[in-house]
């Protein structure tokens, strides 16, 4: 099945890196038109010479941005059909004692504030639209206990409760809301917190890969181009009575530890 956003207008936060920027290439390739957000600006700079991407730098915690990036927005797609909540940061790691508060407070008001303040700004233009799809990025840690990671997993259960609330808020409007639960995503990122702890326990890289890998039903990671491809599906005519969810796109993660 070939899918087409051929004419979809989409926004996609933290989109000119990691996942972020797949997602991107992916909705331009399904000939949607994409507007994004970052708060890197050489990535951001990168990407629009190498997509047909307009942009804006923008931090989703501070209201005041998320104003101007909609703004763009409405001057550069002329409305929205799509919104792609997928900006967030890791936040601290430790024991929930030694967690400064300010960290704390950090990573919700990226993972969590952040998406309320896009979606409050983007709900309106979707029901001009006639409707469309809101995909806000979550965890395996949303659905799963994340031990010396409590804010990240506080955000991203919430993320999971705010998606299923609005959705039942705004279906009647025909816009459908999902969150997307991705596992253990190859990528530099990991290869480093696997090498990390390889060393730290005295074990090669692939044997901590194997133990990182143990609560994963099918032993393998997972690529951004997988999450990617669940974004468009559901932001697709194919997913058009999905809503509500929260899907994991995980290789069947069990445990995070």
């Amino acid at each position: 099945m070939e899918i087409v956003l051929k004419g979809k207008r989409v926004l996609v936060t933290g989109g000119a890196d990691g996942i972020g920027r797949v997602m991107t290439e992916t909705f331009i390739d399904a000939g949607a038109k994409v507007h994004i957000c970052d708060v890197v600006p050489a990535a951001i700079d990168e990407t629009m010479q190498a997509l047909a991407v307009t942009a804006t730098m923008c931090d989703v915690s501070d209201i005041s941005q998320v104003d101007a990036l909609f703004t763009d927005v409405k001057k550069h797609l002329g409305g929205l059909d799509v919104l792609v909540n997928n900006a967030g940061i890791a936040g601290p790691t430790g024991k929930v004692e030694d967690i400064a508060a300010q960290d704390w407070e950090r990573c919700i008001a990226v993972d969590l504030n952040g998406m309320f303040f896009c979606t409050r700004l983007g709900v309106p233009m979707l029901k001009e639209a006639g409707g469309g799809s809101i995909i806000n990025l979550s965890s395996v840690a949303g659905r799963l206990g994340f031990p010396f990671r409590t804010p990240y997993a506080a955000a991203k259960w919430g993320v999971v409760g705010f998606t299923k609330s609005l959705s039942m808020e705004v279906g009647s409007d025909n816009i459908r809301v999902n969150a997307i639960q991705p596992g253990v995503v190859e990528g530099d990122r990991i290869n480093r917190v696997i090498d990390a702890k390889a060393h730290a326990m005295g074990i090669s890289f692939e044997g901590q890969k194997k133990i990182s890998l143990g609560p994963v039903s099918m032993q393998t990671m997972v690529s951004a181009q997988d999450v990617a491809n669940m974004a468009l599906f559901l932001a697709s005519d194919a997913g058009k009575h999905v809503t509500g969810q929260a899907i994991s796109v995980c290789a069947g993660v069990e445990m995070l530890g």
